[in-house]
């Protein structure tokens, strides 16, 4: 049978993390625009890769059942790569509530419910779930474990307790890594894991976007100010991917790995400390 990987979101990470992991299987790549999952179907179409494209909204259930049908169609589904999303400059919070948030919870009960016996899922949430103050237990619960169609109901998420894009955008990647912990334990069931990156400033067409619009300055610094004093590459986050869905790293599930070049660091203990 074929062995189909996933990729939703069709950008150069999802591309770079599916390079490393698809050799001699289907990739099937997800995105909202037309254009833009054909330009990458053609990239790596043109690498050697056995390429298909489909257009999906990951805020829509139907949507997301429908890529998941055509993908069992296809074969069997070994690898989910979860890389779609917006950024607060490109969206509103309640845009980045139901596309992060939500969107990412749906797409992990859907394909949750197909992954293969072996199998193993990626999800790119932020460094920005880590500069969120902690939050309660019962919060961390609600995020995590929340059915699905309920979750953007719950108070927490209202307009009056997240009052900005930047503060949506940190809540739900937040939530990303708290709903792949519980997601691990049902995927577990089936012998299969799956894991979120937590990527700092990655130099994508993203990044270009956030560099030139009004936090641009804000994110500049944080590269200067961070460890490495420079912005990370899609290959990098590709071989953190490659490490979490390969046989290396069979032992971890349910876990987020940081990759942000030290700049959270900076900002709880260095010089990024909010004065």
């Amino acid at each position: 049978m074929t062995n189909v990987i996933v990729v939703i979101g069709a950008g150069s990470i999802g591309q770079a993390i599916a390079r490393r992991v698809s050799a001699g299987k289907h990739v099937l790549l997800g995105d909202l625009h037309q254009d833009r999952v054909d330009a990458a179907a053609k990239v790596l179409s043109d690498a050697g890769f056995e390429v298909s494209a489909a257009i999906v909204d990951v805020s829509s259930r139907e949507s997301v059942h429908a890529l998941v049908e055509t993908a069992t169609a296809i074969g069997s589904i070994t690898g989910v790569i979860h890389a779609a999303g917006v950024s607060p400059t490109q969206a509103s919070s309640a845009t980045i509530l139901k596309v992060d948030l939500y969107g990412t919870a749906l797409v992990l009960e859907e394909f949750g419910n197909v992954i293969a016996h072996g199998g193993a899922g990626i999800v790119i949430a932020s460094q920005s779930g880590h500069r969120l103050a902690a939050l309660t237990p019962e919060k961390n619960k609600a995020l995590a474990t929340t059915p699905v169609d309920e979750l953007l109901a719950l108070p927490m998420l209202q307009p009056d307790h997240v009052t900005d894009p930047l503060h949506a955008y940190q809540i739900s990647k937040r939530g990303n890594a708290l709903r792949v912990m519980a997601e691990a334990v049902r995927w577990g069931k089936r012998g299969a894991r799956v894991n979120t990156i937590s990527p700092g400033i990655i130099f994508t067409p993203l990044a270009k976007d956030e560099l030139a619009g009004s936090r641009g300055e804000g994110y500049r610094r944080m590269i200067a100010l961070s460890a490495v004093g420079h912005s990370g590459t899609p290959d990098e986050v590709g071989a953190v991917g490659a490490l979490l869905m390969g046989p290396d790293g069979g032992f971890i599930t349910g876990s987020d790995f940081l990759m942000d070049g030290g700049v959270t660091a900076a900002y709880w203990y260095g010089e990024l400390a909010p004065k």
